[in-house]
């Protein structure tokens, strides 16, 4: 085999091939990554499970989207304007939609995240709030529109299905407390796609047989509906979103019949609930509602023959006492008992002015003996002698304080004998003073010698 020809301008390699590649820097690199990340994905959308979630205090919220085989980490910056940023959440199920870039500092990719949308139960939950601050602004909830139940319904119309448990809930206590109820069924789907459609429908339907049976000629009130019962049992916030549907608060909110909403359990509420005039928190107790009237009444049956035994002996026992008073009134009435009244008022006037006789000659005399001893007293010599036995008493008196008794006793007054003043100290005295001292009989005159 013969060589192969080389030009005249075929010189070789000039460089080797170390000297020929091409080094790049990690931020050449990192540029070129981000480069073709931005051109090539750019903006998508992607879904997956919120974790690692925090909020820096500038207000930017970093996350990580992750499913079961790959993460992404995630920026959502405070000046992007997301409508449900505060519903999220760690363990939140989410579809972003946003920018694939690098984070060259990191070197690592992120996704930019533009736009939110919650999935599961969350994206069901905001449905929800949006549906109730809706209806309720245009007034389906509001309480002047809420309607009484009949306290005695007869006839009642019932939307649920034929098969869930919420039927034999309803039946079993109508049976126990009202077996005379009649129940009209509008059987009907309560989950799943098109069941909020067949529930409306139902409840249209129930509306439509009220009106025809009210319109013709042989109706009356015993075969009309009188409220609806619309119930399903329990289950997710997913099982019971058919009641959460718009469709089906406005066939509430338009019928003609009053109605029972009871969905769910006791902690459970849909949008139903409110739109309906009343809500029950079980199958179970909207039946109670619904037969409480007729249920009380034949306990106030039961008890009414007692009732009235006992209010026809009160009656009785009044009637007696009125009869007693009637012939108490008669007899004080009856002319013999007034001919007594005046016979007994005579003699009390006559022993009353006998009394009073008696008084008035009393008095007189009294008045006669008065009189006789001012006349006897008005004598002179009874008069004169009164003065003198007067006049004897003030002498013995007197005679009794004087000094004489008491010096007659054996006591005896000392005085000074130039000025008679009486002594009644020793100390008064001084030596060589002279002293009189008078006795019962006599007087002694004395000098004091020490």
């Amino acid at each position: 085999m013969s060589k192969p020809a080389k030009s005249q301008w075929n010189f070789g390699e000039l460089f080797s091939p170390a000297e020929m590649r091409k080094v790049l820097s990690v931020s050449e690199l990192t540029g070129t990554v981000r480069t073709l990340l931005e051109k090539q994905v750019g903006a998508v959308w992607v879904n997956g499970e919120i974790t690692n979630l925090r909020t820096q205090s500038s207000g930017h919220i970093y996350f990580t989207l992750k499913d079961a085989n790959a993460q992404l980490s995630c920026v959502l910056f405070n000046r992007e304007k997301v409508t449900q940023r505060e519903l999220l959440a760690d363990g939140q199920k989410v579809l972003l939609q946003g920018d694939v870039t690098v984070y060259e500092a990191r070197g690592q990719y992120q996704l930019i995240v533009r736009a939110v949308e919650l999935q599961g139960i969350g994206a069901l939950q905001i449905a929800f709030e949006k549906l109730k601050q809706q209806l309720a602004a245009e007034g389906l909830f509001a309480p002047e529109r809420k309607r009484a139940l009949p306290k005695f319904p007869a006839r009642i119309g019932l939307v649920t299905s034929p098969t869930g448990a919420a039927i034999r809930d309803v039946l079993h206590v109508v049976q126990r407390r009202n077996p005379a109820l009649e129940i009209i069924l509008a059987p009907c789907r309560v989950q799943g796609d098109g069941a909020a459609e067949e529930i409306a429908v139902a409840v249209a339907l129930l509306n439509r047989y009220h009106l025809t049976t009210a319109q013709t000629q042989r109706s009356n009130d015993s075969t009309k509906l009188d409220l609806i019962l619309v119930t399903r049992g329990g289950g997710s916030l997913e099982d019971l979103w058919a009641f959460n549907e718009e469709i089906v608060a406005r066939a509430i909110f338009e019928s003609a019949i009053p109605v029972v909403s009871a969905v769910g359990h006791e902690i459970d509420f849909t949008i139903a609930d409110f739109v309906a005039d009343v809500r029950a928190a079980t199958p179970s107790a909207a039946a109670e509602i619904i037969t409480e009237g007729v249920f009380a009444s034949r306990e106030f049956v039961g008890g009414a023959l007692d009732l009235m035994r006992l209010r026809v002996r009160r009656r009785m026992a009044n009637e007696k006492e009125n009869f007693a008073s009637l012939a108490g009134r008669w007899s004080r009435l009856h002319p013999r008992r007034r001919l007594n009244d005046s016979l007994q008022r005579l003699d009390d006037l006559q022993s009353g002015l006998l009394r009073n006789l008696k008084t008035a000659v009393r008095a007189r005399h009294v008045v006669l003996q008065n009189l006789a001893g001012r006349f006897l007293r008005a004598k002179p010599s009874v008069a004169l002698k009164t003065r003198r036995e007067y006049l004897r008493q003030l002498e013995k008196r007197l005679n009794s304080l004087g000094p004489e008794q008491v010096l007659a006793r054996g006591y005896s007054i000392t005085t000074d004998a130039a000025s008679g003043n009486v002594l009644r100290a020793a100390a008064a005295v001084k030596a060589g003073q002279k002293l009189k001292t008078r006795l019962a009989k006599g007087e002694i005159f004395s000098r004091v010698a020490e």
